[in-house]
């Protein structure tokens, strides 16, 4: 059985103004967790920073990691980073009329659509067990702090979608179209997302270090848990404590319900 990670952080962006500065902590956090937690080798567990992060580089990390996959494979894709969404280019059917995306450092030119994300994921062999973490946004329009805080402490991880350049239209137009509303019986992989489609996941200091909210909380609840905890668990602890912490956001969880109650990275 194969253990195997790809964690992705983005801070540094070639946008005014969109910087962000938990998401390089996110990623070599959840590459620690794996390793001193879970069994995961530091060989087998690669990671793109910033400016390596490109969408190439992703697209390519996620084929190595996917590559040769074996029943009873467990394979990890973590992702902390800015998200968008644009118009839906009218080859798909996309129910919300948006095309959702992850940022790489190129977003000014690429964008990683979900078309492409669910293309690079349809042939995962049966048995093999893929977790995607997303925390980054996918929706939304102005920015909202929760009452009391400074943008200093709280930062949403959003790109304006009028800040892209054409090239990244042309990108979406060249997706191949996937099917949509797969149901969650169905679904190759298991999801874990900041927050829903329509709002953001917040980027945020935590003490002396900033991460993202979803990951901080995330990585707090496995370890109350002494890193024995099933996901629909981490998922029900996950919202509590974001919850009390006056977070506007509300992970979610995707996936078969039999990969749902396995433990967490297992």
């Amino acid at each position: 059985m194969a253990l195997k990670a790809l964690c992705v952080g983005i801070n540094d962006y070639p946008i005014a103004n969109a910087d962000l500065r938990g998401c390089v902590n996110d990623a070599k956090a959840w590459a620690n967790t794996l390793n001193r937690h879970y069994g995961f080798a530091r060989r087998d567990i690669a990671t793109l920073f910033d400016a390596d992060a490109t969408k190439a580089a992703m697209v390519s990390g996620i084929k190595t990691l996917l590559a040769g996959a074996q029943p009873g494979d467990v394979l990890v894709f973590t992702n902390s980073s800015h998200g968008t969404y644009v118009a839906d280019s009218g080859a798909h059917d996309e129910g919300d009329h948006y095309d959702e995306a992850i940022c790489p450092y190129d977003s000014r030119k690429h964008l990683l659509v979900d078309d492409e994300m669910r293309e690079l994921l349809a042939d995962i062999p049966k048995r093999v067990r893929l977790t995607v973490i997303s925390d980054s946004c996918h929706s939304g329009s102005v920015t909202r702090l929760a009452p009391g805080l400074t943008p200093d402490q709280r930062v949403a991880r959003f790109i304006n979608p009028k800040t892209l350049r054409r090239p990244v239209i042309d990108d979406i137009r060249n997706a191949t179209p996937t099917p949509r509303d797969l149901p969650e019986s169905q679904m190759t992989s298991l999801l874990v997302s900041g927050c829903r489609s329509d709002e953001y996941s917040y980027d945020a200091k935590f003490g002396r270090k900033f991460h993202g909210a979803m990951t901080y909380f995330a990585l707090r609840a496995l370890a109350e848990a002494d890193y024995q905890i099933t996901y629909t668990q981490l998922m029900i602890r996950l919202r509590q404590l974001l919850d009390d912490a006056r977070f506007d956001q509300h992970p979610q969880l995707e996936g078969p319900t039999s990969f749902k109650r396995r433990q967490v990275f297992s």
